[in-house]
């Protein structure tokens, strides 16, 4: 399984973006994938996920009505709109893989991308 994102760049407050994840090798009929950030000095946290099996969503409550995740099976990618954004979304953003459920905590995410820088000033 391999994920590379892309789409990361520098933005004004207010402004959007949309990331995106390519996903090879991955057949996850029944898991999760998700996006997490890690700000400079603060741990990594999750920001949103999908399950591929029924397509359900999660969002962190801190983006909450202005990120979007979606997956595109056509393309096989993992994608993040985000619109909205604000000096505090500035992260190395990564998208992440597990099978089965999909959690919280980054710990049980068993493949990672090399992330995608996104500043906010």
């Amino acid at each position: 399984v391999q994920l590379v994102e892309s789409g990361g760049g520098s933005v004004q407050p207010g402004e959007s973006l949309t990331l995106s994840c390519a996903l090879s090798g991955y057949d996850g009929k029944s898991g999760c994938l998700g996006w997490f950030r890690q700000a400079s000095g603060k741990e990594r946290e999750i920001v949103a996920a999908i399950f591929t099996a029924g397509g359900s969503t999660f969002y962190a409550d801190s983006v909450k009505g202005r990120f979007t995740i979606s997956r595109d099976n056509a393309r096989k990618t993992l994608n993040l709109q985000m619109s909205d954004l604000k000096p505090e979304d500035t992260a190395t953003y990564y998208c992440a893989a597990k099978s089965g459920a999909c959690v919280m905590s980054a710990t049980f995410y068993g493949f990672w991308g090399q992330g995608t820088q996104v500043t906010v000033s």
